[in-house]
């Protein structure tokens, strides 16, 4: 079973949030407003907080300028994982992937499940990493962004979860990188 481990020190990550929706300001982003909170409840840093409309290009490009920015160790999208026609957000990210993280999907599936019943099959939340930074997908609702960040990325994204977390391999994310000459552009 996971623990915490006392003995080792809290490393705070700066975290984007990205809220992806064709209807929301800052004003009146829930889902946004739920992980920012949360985020620094936790003692990680809110490095960036964006909205963009249901837009692969416009998805694409926030998440490609936050992953190469050495501040930001994690992004997090809420919002645009469903199966309407404006729902692109799995479509704009999977490309980007250069490992693509099927637990995520499948552990926030099994939470969601266990509150929502069989309606969790309408998401399509997922997770990989780009340019050596964790990106999370999750649904738009500020129960989809508890439930994720509650019980999964807090734990994951506190070093001294046990008997593993992000944070301890972050340093080694980019070494598939290193070797080919330095970060993606």
């Amino acid at each position: 079973m996971s623990r915490i481990d006392e003995n080792r020190p809290f490393l705070p990550v700066g975290i984007a949030v990205l809220t992806v929706s064709d209807t929301r300001a800052l004003a009146d982003d829930k889902s946004g407003a739920t992980l920012a909170a949360r985020i620094e409840e936790a003692g990680h840093r809110l490095a960036a907080r964006e909205i963009v409309t249901d837009d692969v290009e416009a998805i694409r490009s926030v998440v490609m300028k936050w992953s190469k920015d050495d501040g930001i160790d994690v992004v997090i999208t809420t919002g645009g994982t469903g199966f309407t026609g404006r729902d692109v957000t799995p479509e704009a990210l999977e490309p980007l992937f250069e490992k693509r993280m099927d637990g995520f999907s499948e552990v926030f599936h099994r939470i969601s499940y266990d509150k929502i019943g069989t309606s969790t099959i309408q998401s399509r939340a997922t997770g990989g990493v780009v340019n050596a930074t964790f990106v999370f997908a999750i649904p738009g609702s500020p129960g989809a962004c508890r439930d994720a960040w509650d019980h999964i990325l807090k734990p994951q994204l506190d070093y001294r979860h046990m008997p593993c977390n992000f944070v301890e391999i972050m340093p080694r994310l980019d070494e598939h990188l290193k070797r080919a000459g330095g970060k993606s552009a």
